[in-house]
């Protein structure tokens, strides 16, 4: 398995803050990787950082390249794609101008509208609603636009932080088949989530994030049978 992603002693300050404190951390070509922590861990940050959103010290590396210092726009037109928390979408643009803005980086004109219909077929309630305003749109049909529009720049690395906050749980079993299914056809995924054992079902690998540091990993299943990560997180 090829590395896609490669962090090494990442650190990100706020002020006299240290969220971020010099953690270590790879995502191998086609895995699923969960990185779950309790609120104010470090994940959300770690994310932002990542994708150029911060200053940070410490290395990034996509595909063996050094990206630390890449604006955030010049990473998305090498395959990274953020959906971040709180969704983020454009409330006065329609879904389908939603999505269309998710696909600036490119020119290919029949590619894009074959990746649009790909999203409908994802999502097919975007399809039913894509000359709506996205600020009408529910939480659920918010967060599935937000996801769509990461897809539409065909990212190769998709970074999905906390996807399940404030959804119902038929919305949030949707969204997360979804999350399986973009997988399953060759993306590769770094999910944040704050549902400890929802995130590791869907992950091949996992990191426990607290207090800035990485303090375990191992393989998604060993991590659910963990005492230490089912008293903190599962509540057992």
């Amino acid at each position: 398995m090829k590395t896609l992603l490669e962090v090494k002693a990442l650190q990100v300050a706020y002020g006299g803050i240290n969220a971020v404190r010099g953690i270590d951390f790879f995502v191998g070509e086609g895995e699923m990787v969960a990185l779950i922590g309790a609120n104010g861990a470090g994940k959300t940050t770690t994310l932002k950082a990542i994708c150029g959103l911060l200053p940070h010290r410490g290395t990034v590396q996509l595909r063996g390249e050094n990206v630390s210092n890449f604006p955030a726009y010049q990473l998305v037109e090498r395959g990274l794609a953020l959906v971040p928390e709180g969704r983020g979408v454009f409330g006065r643009l329609t879904v389908r101008e939603n999505l269309q803005m998710g696909a600036y980086v490119r020119n290919d004109k029949a590619a894009i509208r074959a990746d649009l219909e790909h999203v409908y077929g994802l999502f097919p309630r975007l399809a039913e609603r894509r000359g709506q305003t996205g600020g009408t749109l529910s939480g659920g049909e918010q967060q599935m636009l937000a996801i769509g529009r990461a897809l539409m720049s065909r990212p190769s690395l998709l970074l999905l932080d906390e996807p399940s906050m404030g959804l119902a749980p038929l919305l949030i079993e949707k969204i997360f088949d979804t999350v399986r299914r973009i997988s399953e056809e060759g993306v590769t995924v770094l999910l944040v989530e704050q549902n400890a054992k929802l995130a590791l079902d869907t992950s091949h690998r996992g990191y426990v994030m607290e207090s800035g540091l990485i303090t375990l990993a191992d393989g998604a299943q060993a991590l659910l049978a963990n005492p230490l990560v089912r008293k903190a997180y599962l509540g057992e």
